[in-house]
């Protein structure tokens, strides 16, 4: 029998500028559970990848003198740039102008319109250029964007249409008998009330905007970009062209969202896959927004962050370490530089780097640099490290991510403190006591390897550096990812440089000021 397989996307995001902050956590939890996924042995595919189309990409490409065409293809370089440097590990990235999007998305389409559920009629209403929003006179919020806080436009056009409403007596059947379908549950006890009051039928194309996908039954309109978004988490795997991927991995195990496009997903998408009768996603998890030094993140203030900036200064594991420990995921978090420097600092240079240099300082001073022969019965952390493993675990499985990397910390706490407790410089003054000293010091060693393998879907790069180190690992080898595989007799340890040198001062923030739109 194969592995199970599990397949994870973020959204596909929207290219009218660079990247920022919340683009790269979503990124990276997204990545931090593939990864974790990978060592439990699962045939994991993991989706990202670039929403092309529509007006406010029209706009922005008109603002920068370039075609769409061009516009798009340098921001995504951008993107694509800054997984790169943050070690993601997705398996694809699909663009919303690939000929096998567009190819796919018109022949759904037009099977959703042959099933009866897409109609032309005619909308009036406003609609929120930067959001791609349609909305209500009752939905707005003192006649703007309930979203953005922009002003709309007011519109008036023949489109088609999407019969959203009767799906709703569904949707709710769905929630209702999956409790577990949308988290946290706030987001979901949030969304269902709104589906239970009030659904509509919703506008999926336009007669306005020449940027994106012609309708196939009617060239003078091109799709809703919202549609033509949220089609390609089936449109990557092949649906329903070359079903071989699909038919692997759908329904999708998780997508991972942020919480202001929870309705085009927890109703508009189900509502669509109802349509063309494919089964629902397990689960959509909803995160919270970041804030900036405690400020909303703003052009107009100039707070903005562009990642890249503070990988460069900070390192990509301390900012990957960062970003999911800071705060509860699905929760809203605030970036601050001095929290920032402070985890480095505290976190990553005193418990963890510490633990890994003291440790590697007396194999080197007791054993001449050769870790000593491990025993498992006389491990002093083996339970902590087991009980460590399964918490891991438990979190993971919820995507708790914060908690998660709290357990490590405790294992990394446990360590140091059996290395005060039992002190091995006292050990090594009596020969009398030098199996103790053996055992203590194996124990220690084998918790880092431990250490280093629970870290690995949080930081790739520091796992690597510390088997290293460690001496379990050799330039060109992959790292060992067996939790329980021992360290064998005679391996010398090579210590090298600490693993986060000491910050003395935070940099004043060194990922402000992004290009915005026509200064990409």
């Amino acid at each position: 029998m194969g592995r199970q397989s599990f397949y994870l996307t973020t959204p596909i995001y929207y290219v009218n500028d660079i990247p920022h902050i919340g683009h790269s956590y979503t990124t990276i939890a997204a990545d931090v559970l593939a990864r974790y996924r990978r060592l439990q042995q699962y045939d994991v595919f993991f989706l990202t990848g670039s929403d092309e189309h529509g007006q406010k990409i029209q706009k922005a490409a008109e603002a920068c003198n370039k075609t769409p065409n061009d516009f798009v293809d340098m921001v995504v370089g951008k993107f694509k740039d800054l997984w790169e440097n943050l070690n993601i590990s997705n398996d694809d990235f699909i663009r919303t102008t690939d000929e096998r999007h567009v190819k796919r998305v018109k022949k759904i389409f037009q099977k959703l319109f042959e099933n009866g559920d897409i109609y032309l009629g005619e909308y009036e209403g406003r609609y929120c250029v930067p959001c791609e929003s349609f909305w209500t006179e009752t939905q707005l919020d003192e006649g703007r964007c309930p979203e953005c806080r922009r002003n709309v436009e007011k519109v008036k056009e023949k489109n088609y249409f999407f019969r959203l409403s009767k799906y709703q007596k569904p949707l709710i059947e769905h929630y209702d008998k999956h409790p577990e379908f949308i988290q946290p549950e706030s987001r979901r006890n949030e969304i269902l009330q709104r589906i239970t009051s009030h659904i509509e039928d919703i506008s999926i194309s336009r007669s306005a905007v020449t940027w994106g996908i012609q309708v196939p039954m009617d060239t003078t309109q091109t799709i809703y970009v919202w549609i033509d978004a949220l089609l390609n988490y089936i449109t990557a795997l092949g649906y329903d062209d070359d079903m071989e991927l699909f038919q692997k991995y759908w329904p999708a195990n998780v997508h991972i969202i942020g919480k202001e496009i929870l309705w085009f997903h927890g109703a508009i998408w189900p509502a669509i896959l109802m349509s063309l009768k494919i089964e629902l996603p397990f689960k959509i998890f909803t995160h919270g927004w970041w804030t900036i030094e405690g400020q909303k993140i703003s052009k107009s203030l100039g707070n903005a962050i562009d990642p890249l900036n503070i990988i460069q200064i900070y390192g990509t594991d301390a900012y990957r370490y960062f970003i999911l420990r800071e705060v509860p995921f699905g929760s809203d978090g605030n970036f601050s530089y001095t929290a920032l420097t402070n985890r480095i600092n505290s976190d990553l240079g005193n418990d963890l780097g510490n633990l890994l240099q003291r440790t590697l300082t007396m194999i080197e001073k007791y054993f001449d640099a050769v870790i000593p022969e491990y025993s498992e019965k006389d491990d002093v952390l083996k339970e902590i490290s087991q009980n460590t493993l399964s918490k891991i675990n438990k979190e993971l499985d919820n995507l708790q991510f914060s908690k998660a990397l709290e357990a490590i910390w405790e294992f990394v706490g446990s360590a140091n403190k059996c290395i005060e407790e039992k002190k091995p410089w006292v050990l090594a003054k009596t020969s009398a006591y030098k199996p103790q000293l053996k055992n203590v010091i194996s124990s220690l060693a084998k918790a880092i390897k431990d250490i280093s393998i629970v870290i690995y879907p949080f930081m790739p790069n520091t796992c690597i550096e510390i088997q290293k180190q460690l001496g379990i690992l050799e330039n060109n080898e992959s790292p060992c990812l067996e939790y329980q595989q021992i360290i064998k007799s005679g391996v010398i340890v090579k210590k090298g440089k600490p693993l986060f040198p000491r910050i003395e001062k935070e940099t004043e923030n060194p990922g402000k000021n992004i290009a915005m739109n026509n200064k990409v």
